[in-house]
């Protein structure tokens, strides 16, 4: 499979539509299993964008493979308990486009350690994490929108 030229930008409103597709498809928050109560509430998704994209705390990217958007990766909280975040197209997963993304991200915010978390069993978004110089500092049980049910989570970090 031809490699795609993997690319960041700043987040445009024409993003959000595409966002949204990706952040309601249903096997996508399976895999996430972190996700809002109800993934498919476009007035509760307009809401956080517009919170998010008035922040200037927060780093928000659109992801772009070969000019498409993709998904979008981030930066967002306190100093010190800062936290990287990423969507993906599921038609895209396997294809080393979060990676780039995320390693395009941290090229862009300096700042360390950045934490991460994410589902125990979501072995891609881990392999991801821990590709970017992330490394696992604990789990715990969290209850996951997304499966309904308390599972493993992984907290991670990256050190300076």
């Amino acid at each position: 499979m031809a490699s795609l030229d993997v690319s960041l930008r700043p987040v445009h409103p024409s993003d959000l539509p595409v966002f949204f597709r990706h952040m309601s498809d249903p096997e996508s928050n399976r895999m996430a299993a972190f996700t809002a109560e109800d993934p498919t509430d476009r007035d509760h998704f307009d809401a956080h964008w517009e919170r998010i994209l008035a922040s200037p705390g927060i780093v928000t990217r659109t992801v772009l493979a070969d000019g498409d958007v993709v998904g979008h990766a981030a930066v967002y909280g306190e100093p010190g308990e800062r936290e990287v975040t990423y969507v993906v197209d599921r038609f895209y997963w396997g294809r080393g486009i979060a990676t780039a993304a995320l390693r395009g991200l941290l090229a862009e915010v300096s700042e360390r350690p950045l934490h991460a978390r994410a589902a125990a069993d979501n072995t891609g978004s881990v392999r991801v994490l821990e590709k970017c110089g992330f490394t696992v500092v604990g789990e715990e049980r969290s209850f996951a929108n997304a499966r309904g049910a308390e599972i493993s989570e992984l907290s991670l970090r990256l050190e300076g």
